[in-house]
C-alpha cells in the first residue's frame, strides 16, 4: 500500500536531555494538527528534525530512531554548525526577512547558503531511505526548498507536493536574493506547490517567468516537459476543536476568575503573536496610545492584553524588538494609567491551549495587525471561540486571513489615525452587527477547516499527476520507439531533418552564442558516418552563420527557414525581394530603442525583432504593439508576419521551412 510522506524543519515532538535521560514531549501548532489527523492514508511517515542539537553520538541517535519509529517518525539529525547556519542563519536571517519585505535585514552570507544546501541534501537522504515508488511526498515551508528538486533528480517519476507557510515575495523582492535561481528550480521539483492566497501564486508564477522565462496558463507551468501545478490553499484550523472547548468546564471557571481580575465592566482589547518583527506589535501599541489619546472617555474603561510569545531571542533584531515593545508598554502604563487602572497588560510568555481559549472567549476585539504574514490562525482560532458571536476582529491587510475574512475590520497597520478609529468603531459595534459578522466567518471556516485544507491540497496533488499521465501518454511510447528504429535499421535510404534552435540546442538570451558544442558535434559526425544517412538541418538562422558552425558537419543545410538551400553550394530557392525591409526596419528598431534587453536580427530577406532578454511583462505589451503595427504596415504585400519562440520575424510568405 502506497503511504504518504510528510516532510518537515521540525517534527511534532521535542526531545531535551534531562541529566542523563531523554525526554520526548509532543508539540503542538497548526501544521502538526493538520498533519496529524490526515485520514487519506493508512501509512504515513513524517520525517524531520526532533528538535535537540545532536553530539555526533551514535548510540544516543539510536535510542532516539527507535522511540521516534514508534510514532512513524523519522529524525534528521542536525548538529549545532547547521542550527547555527542553516536555520539561525539562512532560514532566520536570509529567507525569513527577504520573504517578509523586511529586505533591509536580509544577510547574504555564501557560509549560510552551503549550509542550507547541505541541510537539504540531508533531508533528501532520509525521504530516499524510505520512499516506493507510489508514496506521495507532502514537503513543507521555507526550510527545504530546495528538496524538492533534489528527490525529482534521484526519482523523476516521484509524487512531490510542496506548501510554503510563509507569503512569497513579489519578484523585485525575491530577486534580491544571489541564489533566487536555485531556490525556484528547487520548488518546482514539485508537481502540486501550493500558497495561503492568489497573491502569492501571481508572485510566484511571475518569479518563475522572470528568472527561467518560464510562462504558466491557468495556475499551469511546464517544467521540462512536466506540468506543475501551483494554487491557494488558504490553511484552516481545527474548528470544532475550539469552539467545543469554549464551552468547557474548566474553561469557564478560568474566564469567571480572568473577568473578576480585570473587572466586569472593563472592555477587552486581546493582542497574541510570536515576538516577531512581521507581527507590527510596536505599530498596534502606538495606535493604541493615539486611540486613548483621542478617545480620553475610554480611559479606565478598556484594557489591552497584548501576549507576545518569546522568538528567536538570540537573534539581535528580536532582542531590539523586545526593548522597544517593553518601552512602549512602559510609556503608555506611565502616561495614562492610574492606581487601579493600567492600561496596557504585557505578557511575555507563551499560554496552554486552554488558557487562549480563555483569554480569546473574554476578548471584546482580537486586534490582530501584522505588517506581513502568511496566514495567521490566531484570528480564526478567535473567530472559531465566539459561540454566541458576540466579539470584533480588527485584522490587518498584509494578513493572508484578511483574504477571507472579509467581515472583520480590515486596516492597514500603518495608518495610526484609522487604527485608533477601527478600536472605537469596534467597541461601539452594536451586538447585532458583531453577531451578524461573526457568523458568516464562522461559517466559512467551520466549512473549510484544517482537514477540508489538506484533503483539498491532495486532491489537486491527484488532479494533476493525472494531467502529467495524459500528456505523457502523447510522447512515443517504448512500442513505437522500437517500431521507428526496427524500421530506421531496414530503410535502404534514410532522411533526417533537424531543426537547430530549440532542438540541437537549447535558445538561449544571446542568439549568437548556440554555436554547436562537443556533444552536438560527435552526434552529427556519427549520424552523417552512417551509410546511406542523409541529415539535412533546417533553421531560420542565416546562411553564414550556418555555414560557420555546421558546414563541415552536414552536407545539406535549409537556411532563414527556407529562402536557401545548400547542398554542395547554396542556392536560393526563388527569386525574391528585399525591398521592403527599408520600410520596415526603422519600426523595429524604435522598438528596439523602446524595449530593453530586445534586438534586431537582419538577414538576406527577413528582418528579425529578438525578445528573450525582455522584462516579461513588457514584452506581452510590445509584441501585441509590434504585431498590431507590423500586420497593418504589411497589408496587400507578400510579407508575413511570424510569431517564435521569443521571436518576431518578418519574411516573404512564400517561403517556409515545408516547402524547401
Amino acid at each position: 500500500m502506497n503511504k504518504i510522506i510528510f516532510v518537515s524543519n521540525r517534527l511534532p515532538v521535542t526531545i531535551q536531555r534531562k541529566k542523563s535521560q531523554l525526554s520526548i514531549e509532543s508539540s503542538s501548532g497548526g501544521l502538526i494538527t493538520a498533519l496529524s489527523s490526515f485520514e487519506r492514508m493508512q501509512q504515513k511517515i513524517w520525517i524531520g528534525w526532533p528538535g535537540i542539537i545532536s553530539r555526533k553520538n551514535k548510540g544516543e541517535n539510536e535510542i532516539i530512531r527507535k522511540e521516534l519509529k514508534k510514532l512513524d517518525y523519522k529524525p534528521v539529525f542536525l548538529y549545532k554548525s547547521h542550527i547555527d547556519d542553516y536555520y539561525y542563519g539562512f532560514c532566520n536571517e536570509t529567507i525569513w526577512p527577504l520573504f517578509h519585505y523586511f529586505a533591509q535585514y536580509a544577510v547574504y552570507e555564501k557560509r549560510f547558503w552551503e549550509s542550507y544546501k547541505n541541510v537539504n541534501h540531508l533531508f533528501c537522504k532520509s525521504v530516499l531511505e524510505v520512499v516506493d515508488k507510489n508514496d506521495y511526498i507532502w514537503i513543507h515551508d521555507y526550510h527545504l526548498m530546495l528538496l524538492p528538486n533534489l528527490i525529482r533528480d534521484k526519482i523523476p517519476e516521484a509524487k512531490i507536493g510542496f506548501f510554503l507557510h510563509i507569503p512569497f515575495p513579489s519578484s523585485e523582492i525575491f530577486r534580491l536574493m544571489p541564489w533566487c535561481t536555485e531556490i525556484i528550480e528547487g520548488i518546482l521539483g514539485a508537481d502540486i506547490i501550493g500558497f495561503h492566497t492568489f497573491d502569492y501564486v501571481r508572485h510566484f508564477a511571475e518569479s518563475v517567468r522572470r528568472i527561467l522565462g518560464l510562462e504558466h496558463t491557468l495556475g499551469q507551468i511546464t517544467v521540462g516537459g512536466r506540468a506543475v501545478r501551483v494554487d491557494s490553499f488558504p490553511m484552516g484550523i481545527d474548528y470544532n476543536k475550539f469552539a467545543d472547548a469554549s464551552m468547557n468546564e474548566d474553561v469557564i471557571h478560568r474566564i469567571k476568575s480572568l473577568r473578576k481580575d480585570i473587572g466586569v465592566k472593563d472592555k477587552v482589547i486581546l493582542s497574541i503573536d510570536r515576538l516577531d518583527y512581521t507581527k507590527g506589535i510596536p505599530q498596534r501599541l502606538e495606535a493604541y496610545d493615539y486611540f486613548l489619546e483621542k478617545y480620553p472617555k475610554y480611559k479606565q474603561r478598556v484594557i489591552f492584553i497584548v501576549i507576545a510569545v518569546p522568538s528567536r531571542t538570540e537573534v539581535e533584531h528580536y532582542k531590539k524588538l523586545k526593548e522597544n515593545v517593553e518601552i512602549l508598554v512602559g510609556k503608555i502604563n506611565g502616561k495614562y494609567g492610574t492606581i487601579g487602572w493600567t492600561p496596557v497588560s504585557y505578557l511575555y510568555r507563551s499560554f496552554d491551549f486552554l488558557d487562549l481559549v480563555s483569554l480569546y472567549s473574554i476578548a471584546d476585539v482580537l486586534f490582530i495587525t501584522p505588517l506581513r504574514d502568511g496566514m495567521n490562525l490566531v484570528a480564526k482560532e478567535y473567530v472559531a471561540t465566539k459561540k454566541n458571536g458576540k466579539g470584533v476582529l480588527i485584522l490587518g491587510e498584509m494578513a493572508g486571513t484578511a483574504k477571507e475574512l472579509g467581515e472583520a475590520i480590515i486596516i492597514n497597520p500603518n495608518d495610526l489615525e484609522n487604527s485608533a478609529k477601527s478600536l472605537k468603531n469596534a467597541l461601539e459595534m452594536s451586538e447585532t452587527e458583531q453577531v451578524r459578522r461573526m457568523k458568516s466567518m464562522q461559517r466559512r471556516l467551520r466549512r473549510y477547516d484544517v482537514r477540508k485544507w489538506s484533503n483539498d491540497f491532495m486532491e489537486r496533488f491527484d488532479q494533476i499527476k493525472d494531467i502529467q499521465y495524459m500528456s505523457k501518454s502523447k510522447d512515443l511510447s517504448h512500442n513505437n520507439i522500437n517500431t521507428l528504429l526496427s524500421d530506421y535499421h531496414k530503410a535502404e535510404n534514410r532522411l533526417l531533418l533537424l531543426d537547430y534552435d530549440g532542438t540541437l540546442m537549447p535558445f538561449h538570451n544571446d542568439p549568437t552564442q548556440v554555436m554547436p558544442d562537443k556533444e552536438l558535434v560527435i552526434l552529427l559526425k556519427s549520424l552523417n558516418n552512417i551509410k546511406n544517412n542523409h541529415i539535412i538541418i533546417v533553421s531560420g538562422r542565416d546562411k553564414a552563420t550556418l555555414d560557420d558552425w555546421i558546414g563541415k558537419l552536414c552536407k545539406g543545410i535549409v537556411a532563414e527557414h527556407g529562402v536557401w538551400i545548400k547542398n554542395r553550394k547554396w542556392n536560393l530557392i526563388d527569386n525574391l525581394e528585399s525591398e521592403w525591409k527599408n520600410e520596415l526596419r526603422p519600426m523595429l528598431e524604435v522598438f528596439v530603442d523602446r524595449t530593453p534587453g530586445s534586438l534586431l536580427e537582419e538577414k538576406e530577406f527577413s528582418l528579425v525583432w529578438h525578445y528573450r532578454k525582455v522584462d516579461p511583462s513588457l514584452a506581452i505589451v510590445r509584441v501585441g504593439e509590434l504585431k498590431y503595427i507590423l500586420t497593418h504596415a504589411t497589408a496587400n504585400q507578400n510579407i508575413g508576419v511570424l510569431e517564435g519562440n521569443k521571436v518576431i520575424e518578418v519574411k516573404n510568405t512564400a517561403i517556409n521551412k515545408g516547402r524547401a
